[in-house]
């Protein structure tokens, strides 16, 4: 009986260290697995940033009234806005305008057709709503003539509408449009009447990586910190054919690239203001709200960041190479600013936060004017309010001096 008792007494003696050690593996390998596939979603969040994708369904065509030429679209924060919008498909057409909303419920929105569509047509019921509503130049019936930008990589092409005048000292204002991430220049079209009814030439170009200007060797975006090369050397070749005031306008990441050229161009001395739609001020901003909007744990969103930032993840990335978020956050780089800024920003962009916008509004008060709007969405502000946009462009140009003297007078 002692004896077995002394036995009992060694095997727990024994038994509880190999149980613990058994345990330490177990939450080792788990919390190894676990930070492993934090590691991999932080790669697929970064490798997503970067690489250029195609449009993404938002929405869906519930029914189409051929006799009333009128659209039923699943109803979103997008599709029950008013104005003037298009909507990416797939079918016997791949764009369609679409305008006021006529009648809505809490799962739908009818619209009016703006593009006539037949009973012959067939359409794919998934679709995405944009604010693009011009989608060729011709559209908007003025004297357009197609360039080529030579660049640091290629030839860049870009749209040319000359101003609106024969006055040669109005024709040497210029403004440069640059689109954002995942779009093509057609993405600036609405704005070219508006600088052309004031005499301003307009020049809307693409830069590398975009589809059109020529692709990198990972034909990864870096967020604006080398595609802003190709816009300043669109503001050479404007130069070089007659411009000599310079103004920027960039829409979302165009936003981010117009900065950077406002910072580092070797031309900086023509420019004389820059326009900024729904723009990317601080990238971190915007990957963490985009972390938050997916449901991932801040920690994953730091992951990537971290990743995008570094040298030696870019082949898991597949970025051409670091992202410089410290040079692409302006509000932190406020000080170095020299030109007059115009920024029209919705506080519900519901893709890029209005706050590093008001945070550059606050910080430099000199320089940046903010024009907020409440429910206008993402670059979708002509769409929604085209007057108001339209006006506190054309009154921000003329309270900078912008605006040629034929077409002020």
């Amino acid at each position: 009986m002692k004896a077995s008792r002394r036995a009992a007494v060694d095997g727990s003696r024994f038994g509880a260290p190999a149980t613990l050690r058994s345990f330490a593996v177990a939450l080792l390998t788990a919390l190894l697995t676990t930070l492993s596939l934090l590691g991999v979603v932080a790669l697929r969040m970064a490798r997503r940033v970067v690489t250029p994708a195609a449009r993404v369904p938002d929405t869906h065509i519930v029914d189409i009234d051929v006799p009333a030429q009128t659209i039923t679209l699943a109803r979103t924060p997008d599709t029950e806005l008013p104005g003037r919008y298009g909507l990416f498909t797939h079918g016997s057409t791949d764009y369609l305008k679409v305008g006021t909303v006529l009648s809505s419920d809490a799962h739908t929105v009818k619209r009016k057709l703006l593009t006539q569509v037949t009973g012959a047509s067939t359409l794919s019921s998934e679709a995405a709503f944009s604010g693009w509503y011009y989608e060729r130049p011709e559209e908007l019936h003025l004297p357009f003539t197609v360039e080529h930008v030579h660049a640091a990589l290629g030839t860049c092409p870009a749209w040319l509408f000359p101003a609106a005048t024969p006055d040669d000292a109005a024709a040497e204002t210029w403004i440069i449009q640059i689109h954002g991430r995942g779009t093509t220049r057609a993405e600036c079209l609405r704005a070219v009447p508006v600088f052309h009814g004031l005499g301003i030439t307009s020049l809307v170009v693409s830069y590398r990586n975009d589809g059109e200007a020529p692709r990198t060797r990972a034909g990864t975006y870096t967020l604006g910190a080398t595609e802003w090369r190709d816009v300043d050397a669109a503001i050479g070749w404007a130069r070089r054919h007659g411009a000599r005031r310079i103004l920027l306008m960039g829409w979302s990441m165009g936003g981010a690239i117009a900065l950077q050229v406002a910072l580092g161009s070797a031309h900086r001395e023509l420019i004389a203001g820059v326009i900024l739609d729904s723009p990317v001020i601080d990238w971190r901003i915007v990957l963490a709200y985009q972390g938050k909007v997916l449901r991932l744990p801040s920690p994953v969103t730091d992951l990537a960041i971290g990743a995008l930032r570094t040298d030696w993840a870019s082949a898991a990335t597949g970025s051409d190479g670091p992202i410089p978020f410290d040079r692409l956050d302006v509000v932190a780089r406020a000080g170095e600013l020299r030109h007059p800024i115009l920024i029209l920003h919705s506080d519900d962009d519901g893709f890029v936060p209005s706050s590093a916008s008001h945070r550059l509004a606050a910080a430099r008060p000199d320089l940046v004017e903010l024009q907020v709007f409440t429910t206008a969405r993402h670059t979708k502000l002509w769409n929604y309010d085209q007057r108001r946009w339209t006006d506190a462009i054309t009154q921000w140009l003329r309270s900078h001096d912008l605006v040629p003297a034929e077409a002020a007078s």
